[in-house]
């Protein structure tokens, strides 16, 4: 777990009587979906949560579905290796990214979100180029992608390659678009595609990867906007502008003349950044987004979810993921 992921809400914050006991490190036994900061909040949330509690069960036991993605990365046990404090960053360092570039906040050891002064500063894959997407995608697609092998066969990349584990922030984006039936095919450079992307959380500091969307919707503009409270106070309201793919390690490599010489006045890509809740921001965002996307939300384990839910018109978007 990165050191940047958000603990969970106890459930049962702001539907009882008494304050909560402190964090909420107690989690369901059945379900294991929600947590709570004290047994008596639990037993008065029972009420509620036994209606959903088998469906989150049953939900939460298709987590071994991880194990049917066809990469070939693996690692060995850290046990032999006093210096690497877990598997995580053991498995980075296999790779030599341990603590470089996207990869900072891939683990505990990686720096806080409040504590980075320019989340658009790193841009840096820090692998060969035949590991990551650097450049433009040799061929264009006939087909919508339908799996992470697919995928990587179309931007040539080998399955032994990492670079799925921060790409699945952009892929979780074109996945959802392809669900709703959007047809971002039809989008010209006077139609712009606009994204609402809730709670970021360490995705903050590796917004470069989102880039990846140039390649999968050619000559689309997108504009997302990120709103949650973990975007730093001194980043609220920022745009980023974005115009080509983070670089990888080779300083020949013509990624990196691309990046220098690209126009960001041209971008395909615009990113704004928003601190706060989003039924409390709604109003300074762009008011008709094509999709609300909410990767990190845990609806049923955060109950200042239900505000953004409930004040959303539902014929403005396309769907809340």
């Amino acid at each position: 777990m990165s050191s940047l992921s958000t603990a969970m809400e106890c459930a049962a914050k702001g539907l009882v009587a008494e304050p909560c006991a402190g964090g909420a490190h107690r989690r369901c036994g059945s379900c294991g979906a929600v947590a709570y900061c004290s047994r008596a909040h639990q037993f008065i949330h029972w009420t509620l949560h036994k209606e959903e509690c088998a469906r989150l069960a049953t939900q939460m036991s298709h987590i071994d579905v991880l194990s049917q993605f066809p990469f070939v990365f693996s690692i060995e046990s850290p046990a032999l290796n006093h210096a690497i404090p877990n598997t995580r960053c053991f498995f980075l360092e296999s790779f030599k990214v341990h603590l470089k570039g996207l990869w900072k906040s891939e683990c505990r050891c990686g720096p806080e979100i409040s504590s980075v002064k320019d989340l658009s500063i790193t841009a840096e894959w820090n692998m060969e180029s035949s590991l990551c997407p650097c450049t433009e995608p040799g061929n264009s697609l006939s087909a919508p992608l339908a799996s992470w092998e697919e995928y990587y066969r179309w931007r040539s990349l080998p399955l032994h390659s990492p670079a799925a584990v921060l790409l699945h922030w952009p892929l979780t984006l074109y996945h959802c678009l392809q669900l709703s039936r959007i047809q971002a095919s039809r989008c010209d450079a006077n139609d712009t595609l606009r994204i609402h992307y809730l709670g970021p959380e360490k995705e903050l500091l590796q917004l470069p990867v989102f880039a990846e969307l140039l390649a999968l919707f050619p000559g689309v503009h997108l504009c997302i906007e990120l709103v949650g409270p973990t975007v730093p106070r001194s980043r609220d309201g920022e745009v980023l502008n974005i115009s080509s793919y983070a670089h990888c390690s080779a300083e020949s490599c013509c990624c990196r003349s691309f990046a220098a010489s690209e126009d960001v006045n041209c971008s395909a890509l615009t990113l704004k950044l928003w601190k706060g809740v989003y039924h409390e921001r709604y109003s300074d965002m762009d008011s008709n987004p094509h999709l609300i996307v909410a990767p990190n939300a845990g609806l049923a384990a955060y109950p200042t979810w239900l505000p953004t839910i409930e004040d959303r018109d539902s014929s403005n978007v396309y769907g809340l993921l």
